[in-house]
């Protein structure tokens, strides 16, 4: 498999179209399928062959042809399934080319040569050019490859057939001459008619590729920056609270691209909800004040993490949801948003492991540190309130009894209620709290408190795992430091962490549960974690690239145009199932239009040249060909009249228009498909005009008349019978120009190929010159004669130009479903991103969330000193009075309706421009808190106020 990091390129990048993953794209989306079709193609026509021997009975008269035929027929037939299994021969697929090609080559030479002294230079000239045609379309072969190939099998028949010609036939040298010059231009035409369809749809293709392999690439990018956004959102939010408020801002976004009136509501929207039957838990950590005193603010912000952050395990392992961290206060609840019946027994085990985990901080380090714990049992509101800076909190009166339950709590124990303690049961045991004595709301409550017996304070320590040497080093350090050096050692996330990663938790953090290391370490581990993180993070981006561009891939390969089978494609004619998606399809410019005329037009100088060779030089062959060339450069001069005016210093009135007007016509299908059907009409008219005009004149044998002075062995003159054959491989060459409008309208395009065959094949079957019989001689071989050979090669090209049409319309639409595809899934991602980003911005400030989202995230501790700033606190007064728990206001839900009504109205104030240096810090309670000086551009800050 090849390497993943390769397809994850910037956009100033450039793959090589040697690249293996488009390598396999390009076998799954062109070379196989139309491999297959070219066998498909190439059996029936066989068949067809064989079985017209044997209805003939001429059978034992051409063993030879038919031995190679049949012996094709079963490589061909094996080739074909052995191709069905892709995964095992898709690298034989260039063996299975040449062999193809090198089955035609004999096929066709034995048809020369299956009778000697029987040689005609118009003989298998279609076949080789078919054989031409479909080296360049459908054999999976390089440009490089297919014109060397090409121009092999092109000169091969060519040099051949003008040896035995000139060794058996009584031809003079100049019809020999002129008939190898037509035969050339013929192999000419379908050299660069093919090369050109190749390189068409090479370019497509990479183009196509490129423009999948960018879209997935940018799509995975929006994934990411989508999934770091929605997790930062819920590292603050919970995700019911989030999702709720992202319905209501979609809502509202549709609401205001409808144009529909928004429903009138005299109250701002409340994300409040009550919950029954939670535990609250309220943790301080006793002398924290007094050693941040002596922090720097990275080692005040690197301490708090690492303790909030172990704090944050424990919560997890214990089915417990964080609050909030106020200061050096953690707080949080168990039995949201989900009922846990075993609510309380979480927050006891959570408030105990909590006190360990001081209690080994203190141990190892020397500290005087330690951790206060209440708990109470009750009932809750929780939610946000206000319009920014939301933060997700609880409110009720069961809230402010565990808030004092902490406070009259005891350094090292769980101080809990008797409320909780009946949820207990007999879990724990548990002591006299005596909380009256330090808490005179607890006292005038009449609430009676306890103490949480540890079990694991049972457990006698017989000795100190810290060695009297180590300690000693570490408390000749201060503090802060010695505190900063333990914590890191705990391997706690660092904030928002996980925003990149496919687990909410990384596999760092959730190892390192199981390190309590008693020593003090010398260096910091961290920035070994951050490294470590970043350079796994983007072989993971990487690999998801190429995991959905080979998913891509597959999908393609199940889908086939011929099966009918899509959601998003009606049947067998591929037209789109979306009806809007079917009109921006026929709508859609075509790029290289210009080009597809400029091919027209070197048919049609190819087709000239053809019957100047072989036809009789007359005033209707010479006026004919005046009128088609004269709509053919009207045509020209109409497509690329904007490169000629460049080139015309005098500027005219009318040119302007034309100008105009040829800087249309790759986007104006009204314009383009006129032209197309005129210029396709003129070539596949003029191809045949001149034989119905000569039908009853009389075979003239002069100047180059003479070219086909030769008699067959049945006695004829064989002018007319030369001149009908080439006639028929103009005809052919007119089937080509009109498959190289490769973007056209497929049914266009089978339509004028349809008309023009029926036409054809009526016009060559019965337009027959009295004095010719083809079946003379029994034992001739079937396909030597020029009529039945017309007739065949006309159908053969007639049916491959079709399918091929099929496929190329195939892709074309493919390509379009693609883009609008991406496009959709495009702006779904950012209706979402903005959706998000707006959350976010009503959570933290721009600056801060920018620094942890985004190609240029940090996963480094953000802090920030500022030398002027100014805090505000805004309470309101007596809200605690206010608030009361009954039927009436719904358990208090009303209370805080008002209570946001006040915030939002504080925040609308700080949206006005003479408050933009204003920043919303947070609301704690029915306080409300703001600073000014918080600028992101240093300096600033002195200009606040």
């Amino acid at each position: 498999m090849p390497a993943k990091g390769k397809y994850f390129f910037n956009e100033n990048d450039d793959c090589r179209i040697s690249d293996p993953l488009y390598e396999k794209y390009r076998y799954t989306s062109q070379q196989h399928p139309l491999l297959l079709l070219l066998l498909f193609i190439a059996i029936i026509f066989w068949t067809t062959l064989i079985i017209i021997f044997f209805v003939t009975d001429e059978a034992h008269y051409h063993l030879a042809f038919i031995i190679a035929v049949c012996a094709a027929l079963v490589i061909f037939a094996v080739m074909y399934l052995l191709l069905c299994i892709e995964s095992l021969f898709r690298r034989w697929l260039t063996l299975f080319g040449v062999m193809i090609w090198i089955c035609f080559l004999i096929i066709g030479y034995v048809s020369l040569f299956e009778k000697e002294n029987d040689y005609q230079l118009w003989e298998q000239v279609p076949f080789f050019l078919f054989i031409i045609f479909t080296v360049y379309t459908m054999l999976p072969f390089g440009m490089r490859g297919a014109v060397i190939i090409s121009v092999l099998s092109a000169l091969s028949h060519i040099i051949v057939l003008s040896i035995m010609v000139s060794m058996t036939s009584q031809e003079n040298k100049e019809s020999i001459l002129f008939q190898l010059l037509a035969n050339a231009v013929i192999f000419l035409c379908g050299n660069l008619m093919g090369a050109f369809h190749k390189r068409q749809m090479q370019v497509a293709s990479w183009d196509l590729y490129r423009y999948t392999l960018k879209c997935i690439q940018v799509r995975m990018k929006l994934k990411i920056e989508k999934r770091q956004q929605e997790n930062l959102l819920l590292s603050i939010l919970p995700a019911h609270i989030s999702m709720e408020m992202k319905l209501a801002i979609i809502e509202r976004l549709k609401e205001t691209n409808d144009n529909r009136q928004m429903h009138d509501n005299n109250f701002h929207s409340l994300y409040v909800k009550r919950h029954q039957n939670v535990s609250i838990l309220y943790a301080d950590i006793v002398g924290f004040t007094r050693l941040a005193s002596d922090c720097s603010p990275k080692e005040l912000v690197v301490m708090l993490n690492e303790l909030f952050g172990k704090f944050d395990q424990i919560a997890k392992e214990n089915e417990c949801m964080r609050i909030k961290i106020l200061g050096d206060c953690y707080y949080c609840v168990s039995g949201l948003p989900v009922s846990l019946p075993v609510h309380a027994r979480n927050c006891v085990k959570m408030g105990l492991d909590m006190c360990e985990a001081i209690k080994q901080v203190r141990e190892a380090t020397g500290v005087d540190i330690n951790m206060r714990v209440g708990i109470h049992s009750g009932n809750v509101l929780c939610g946000v309130i206000g319009l920014r800076k939301w933060q997700y909190d609880v409110w009720s009166h069961d809230v402010s009894l565990a808030n004092r339950m902490e406070s009259a709590g005891v350094p090292g124990r769980v101080h809990i209620t008797e409320a909780t303690l009946n949820h207990l049961g007999k879990a724990y045991e548990v002591e006299e709290g005596n909380g009256h004595l330090r808490d005179p709301y607890l006292e005038s409550m009449n609430i009676k408190t306890y103490l949480v017996v540890d079990p694991r304070s049972k457990q006698c320590v017989s000795n100190n795992h810290l060695p009297k040497t180590r300690v000693n080093d570490g408390l000749k350090m201060r503090a802060s430091v010695r505190m900063t050096r333990y914590l890191e050692s705990w391997g706690a996330a660092r904030p928002f962490a996980h925003l990149n990663h496919r687990e909410s938790v990384s596999s760092d953090s959730s190892s390192s549960q199981g390190r309590r290391r008693k020593e003090i370490p010398l260096c910091s581990t961290g920035h070994q974690r951050t490294s470590d993180r970043n350079s796994s993070q983007k072989g993971r981006i990487e690999e998801d690239i190429y995991d959905e561009m080979m998913s891509t891939i597959e999908g393609l390969s199940s889908t086939n145009p011929w099966c009918g089978k899509s959601d998003d494609f009606c049947g067998f004619s591929l037209i789109f199932a979306e009806p809007g998606l079917e009109k921006e399809y026929r709508t859609i410019p075509i790029l290289k239009l210009k080009s597809y005329f400029a091919c027209a037009s070197f048919v049609f100088l190819c087709i000239f040249l053809i019957q100047m060779f072989i036809m009789p030089k007359t005033a209707k062959l010479g006026i004919s060909f005046g009128i088609v060339a004269v709509i053919i450069v009207l045509i020209l001069f109409v497509c690329f009249a904007e490169k000629c005016m460049k080139c015309c210093s005098e500027q005219r009135p009318f040119l302007h228009h034309l100008c105009a007007i040829s800087e249309k016509v790759e986007t104006m299908p009204l314009l383009r498909l006129p032209l197309a059907v005129i210029a396709i009409g003129a070539l596949l008219i003029i191809a045949i005009f001149n034989l119905t005009t000569e039908k009853n004149k009389p075979a003239n044998f002069t100047g180059s008349n003479d070219l086909c002075a030769t008699t067959y062995p049945f006695g004829n003159t064989t002018q007319s019978c030369v001149e009908e054959t080439y006639y028929a491989y103009c005809c052919i060459l007119g089937f080509i120009a009109c498959s190289v409008f490769l973007q056209m309208s497929f049914e266009l395009k089978v339509l004028l190929l349809s008309i023009a065959v029926t036409v054809y094949l009526i016009i060559f079957n019965t337009l027959q010159h009295k004095n010719l019989s083809f079946y003379g001689n029994s034992t001739r071989l079937f396909t030597k004669e020029p009529r039945i050979m017309t007739n065949l090669y006309l159908v053969l090209f007639y049916i491959t130009l079709v399918l091929l049409a099929k496929q190329i319309d195939y892709y074309c639409r493919l390509d379009c479903l693609w883009k609008n595809k991406f496009k959709k899934e495009h702006e779904q991602f950012e209706t979402m991103e903005n959706v998000n980003r707006l959350l976010l911005e009503n959570v933290l400030p721009a600056h801060v969330a920018a620094y942890f989202i985004g190609e240029k995230r940090n996963e480094d501790w953000y802090h920030q000193s500022y030398d002027c700033v100014c805090v505000m606190f805004a309470s309101v007064p007596d809200f605690k009075v206010f608030y009361t728990e009954c039927d009436v206001n719904k358990e208090g839900l009303e209370c805080l309706r008002l209570l946001n009504e006040i915030i939002a109205d504080f925040d609308e104030l700080l949206l006005k421009p003479k408050f933009s240096g204003v920043e919303k810090i947070k609301t704690i309670g029915s306080t409300y808190m703001a600073a000014a000086g918080l600028s992101v551009t240093p300096g600033q800050e002195n200009n606040q106020g």
